[in-house]
């Protein structure tokens, strides 16, 4: 009865061990002009193109980043209020802009693949797609700039130097 038991335990444990869901191994976009990082990030609301980059490296802060020193900032609870807003408001964006690029992928790919093509239509979704990307970092850009108004020039430094303290997220936590 024990080898049976201990038998049946081992055949199980073996089954578990070599079964993965299937997910893990096949981590594919929906959309096959997207990669599943690029996927999951429009979805998301992240911004895994740096399209804050021009505000942040000319000391205009990125509100989602300010928020989380708040303490360290000595942010008021206006700033705070303010802040979230802004912050509220971009990421509505940011996942709005996301699903509309989805879309537009999927049509550009729709387009070629039954060959549906023809010079007006490549270049108006070809065009849209580079105006809702603009859209996204305009948006990206101008919560920067409202931050920039909300911070003292003491707190801005501050940030700045909190920012080169702390660690940065290797390129797999990023993921």
């Amino acid at each position: 009865m024990k080898k049976t038991v201990f038998i049946i335990a081992s055949c199980f444990i073996v089954f578990v061990a070599y079964s993965q869901p299937a997910d893990t191994t096949t981590n594919r976009s929906p959309v096959k002009t997207l990669t599943y990082t690029q996927y999951n990030a429009l979805i998301n609301g992240d911004d895994i193109y740096g399209m804050s980059l021009a505000a942040e490296l000319n000391h205009y802060p990125d509100p989602e980043k300010v928020i989380k020193f708040k303490k360290q900032l000595d942010l008021s609870p206006i700033q705070v209020g303010r802040l979230n807003a802004i912050n509220k408001e971009l990421h509505r964006k940011k996942l709005e802009m996301g699903w509309i690029i989805i879309r537009n992928e999927r049509t550009l790919d729709s387009i070629f693949k039954y060959h549906r093509l023809d010079n007006g239509s490549l270049i108006f979704y070809a065009n849209r797609y580079g105006l809702y990307q603009g859209e996204l970092r305009n948006a990206i850009l101008q919560a920067c700039l409202t931050t920039w108004g909300l911070l003292t020039p003491q707190q801005i430094s501050r940030f700045e130097a909190l920012q080169k303290a702390s660690p940065r997220p290797s390129p797999k936590e990023r993921e």
